[in-house]
C-alpha cells in the first residue's frame, strides 16, 4: 500500500546520521547536568535555612535584625546585577516560550548566568528566613541549563529551542520534586500546551533522565511518606473534603491575587513606597517575616516541608496542632516574602499551607481521617494558586504515594482551581503577559477590563498624540 513506511530505509537513515545521534547525546548529557544542578541547589537551599535555624535558635531575636538585612542585601543584589532572576521563575520562562519574545530578548529571562544568579538569591532568602519555596525557581534554574546545550547542537538540528526550555522546565519541577511523572504533566499543562511530534520523545526522556538524577540522589521514596488512606471512603471523606477544597479554593485565589496585586503595584501607599524605596521596603517586611518566625517558632517560615512533615506525623500519631494559627501567618509569610521583591517560589509555600489548612478542617470537624485531608488540602491549595490541577494532583499523588486517593486528589484539585479562577486570573500566565507588555515598552497600557495595573517603575503614560 502506497504510504507504508519503509522499515530498512527508515534504520538506515536513522542510523546513518551520526549528528543527530551526537546531538541526541548532547540533550541527554545536558539533563543529566539539569538534574544535578537541581539536586545541588535543594542541598544548598536545604543547608541555608538549616543555618538559619541554628541562629534562631541559639538566639531568638537574631532574626529580629538577622532577616531585614538579609533581604534587603538580596533584593538589592537582584536588581543591580541580575533583575532577570526576580521572582517565581516560571513566568520568565514562559516569556521566553512565548513566540512574540524576540530570540535576542530570551536571555534576559532564561539563561545560565541567571540560573547561578537564582540560586545564590534564593539560597539567600531562606538563609534570610522568608517563606519562599525552591520549586518554582528550579524551573528557571533547570530551563537555563537545558538552553546552553544549544550552543553545541548542529545548525541543522531538527531540536529547537523551545522544545529545550519546555524539556529544561519541566525537568527543573521533576528533579525539585522528586517528580519524573508530574514534570511531564506540568510540561503540558503549563509550559507548552502541546508537543512538537518529531522531537517529543527526546524531550520527554530528558524530562526522565533529570527526575531520575534527583531519585539516584535522595532516593525512591515518597516526599512526604505514604498516606494511610486505605480504609477511608470517598462517602467518609465528602463532607470534610468538600469543605478543604473550598477553602482551598478561597485562600489559593486569595493568595494568587494579592501576589499579582503585589507584582503590578497598586496605587496605595505602600506599593507607592516599594517603588520609590524598594531595599527599604524589603527589609520592612523582612521585619514582620521575622516577627512571624519567633511567634511561630520557626515553622511558618522556609519552605515549610518540615512543618508538613510534623502535621503528618501529628495527624498519624495523635500529636498536637495549633489550629488556623499556623494557616494564617504562614499565609502572611509568603506573601510578604513574595511582595519583598526576593527571589522565590509559591509551589512549597502553597503545599505548607494546604497541608495546614485540611490539617484545621480535620481538628474543627474532629475527623479521623487527618492525613487524608492533609494530602486533599496540598492539592487543592496548590491547584488554586498555580490553576494547574493535572499537575498539582499528580505531584502530590508521587510525593505521597497516595494512589488509593486519585479521584479524591483530582475532584479536589478541580473544585479548588474552578473557585480560584472566579477570584484571580492566573498568576503565572498574568504574570508572564506582564513581562510581555514590559519588554515590547507598553507596559503602562492594561486591556480593558482585565483589572490590571501598570508594572512598577513603568514610565508614565504617554498620551495618544504624542506617540
Amino acid at each position: 500500500m502506497k504510504g507504508e513506511p519503509d522499515f530498512l530505509q527508515n534504520l538506515r537513515d536513522e542510523m546513518g546520521d551520526g549528528r543527530q545521534w551526537l546531538d541526541r547525546g548532547i540533550v541527554i548529557a545536558y539533563a543529566v547536568l539539569t538534574g544535578l544542578a537541581v539536586v545541588g541547589f535543594t542541598l544548598l537551599a536545604d543547608a541555608a535555612f538549616g543555618l538559619y535555624q541554628s541562629l534562631r535558635g541559639a538566639v531568638w531575636w537574631a532574626p529580629l535584625f538577622w532577616t531585614p538585612a538579609l533581604t534587603a542585601l538580596v533584593v538589592w543584589s537582584i536588581r543591580r546585577w541580575a533583575p532577570g532572576a526576580a521572582g517565581s521563575g516560571v513566568p520568565q520562562v514562559l516569556t521566553a516560550l512565548a513566540p512574540e519574545t524576540p530570540i535576542a530578548s530570551r536571555s534576559r529571562f532564561v539563561s545560565l548566568r541567571l540560573s547561578l544568579a537564582k540560586i545564590a538569591a534564593v539560597a539567600g532568602g531562606l538563609l534570610a528566613g522568608l517563606s519562599i519555596g525552591r520549586q518554582g525557581p528550579s524551573v528557571q534554574i533547570a530551563a537555563g541549563v537545558m538552553l546552553h546545550a544549544r550552543r553545541w547542537l548542529s545548525p541543522k538540528t531538527d531540536i529547537s529551542t523551545r522544545e529545550l526550555l519546555v524539556a529544561g522546565g519541566a525537568a527543573g519541577i521533576a528533579a525539585a520534586f522528586n517528580t519524573p511523572l508530574g514534570g511531564i504533566v506540568f510540561a503540558i499543562e503549563e509550559l507548552s500546551r502541546r508537543l512538537q511530534d518529531r522531537s517529543s520523545g527526546l524531550m520527554l526522556a530528558a524530562i526522565v533522565v533529570a527526575g531520575l538524577v534527583a531519585v539516584s540522589a535522595f532516593g525512591n521514596l515518597s516526599y512526604f511518606g505514604r498516606i494511610h488512606a486505605d480504609g477511608v471512603s470517598w462517602w467518609n471523606l465528602l463532607g470534610p473534603g468538600l469543605l478543604v477544597a473550598l477553602g482551598c479554593g478561597l485562600l489559593g485565589g486569595l493568595l494568587s491575587r494579592l501576589m499579582l496585586a503585589s507584582f503590578t503595584g497598586l496605587p496605595d501607599r505602600f506599593c507607592a513606597y516599594r517603588r520609590k524605596r524598594p531595599v527599604r521596603f524589603a527589609a520592612l517586611c523582612g521585619f514582620v517575616v521575622a516577627v512571624i518566625a519567633i511567634v511561630s517558632d520557626g515553622n511558618a517560615v522556609g519552605v515549610g516541608h518540615h512543618h508538613t512533615h510534623a502535621l503528618l506525623d501529628a495527624a498519624d500519631n495523635g500529636g498536637e496542632h495549633q489550629p488556623l494559627v499556623f494557616t494564617g501567618l504562614k499565609f502572611i509569610a509568603s506573601w510578604l516574602s513574595a511582595w519583598a521583591g526576593v527571589p522565590g517560589g509559591i509551589f512549597g509555600p502553597s503545599l505548607s499551607l494546604g497541608a495546614g489548612l485540611g490539617a484545621d478542617v480535620a481538628w474543627l470537624l474532629d475527623s479521623p481521617h487527618g492525613p487524608a485531608l492533609i494530602a486533599l488540602g496540598m492539592c487543592g491549595f496548590l491547584a488554586a494558586v498555580t490553576q494547574t490541577p493535572i499537575t498539582a494532583m499528580i505531584i502530590v499523588m508521587e510525593m505521597t504515594d497516595g494512589h488509593s486517593m486519585v479521584l479524591s486528589l483530582m475532584a479536589c484539585a478541580l473544585l479548588a482551581s474552578l473557585l480560584s479562577r472566579m477570584i484571580s486570573r492566573p498568576l503565572y500566565s498574568t504574570m508572564s503577559l506582564l513581562m510581555m507588555r514590559s519588554l515590547r515598552g507598553d507596559a503602562n497600557v492594561a486591556p480593558r477590563g482585565s483589572g490590571l495595573a501598570p508594572l512598577e517603575g513603568s514610565p508614565a503614560p504617554t498620551p495618544p498624540a504624542d506617540r
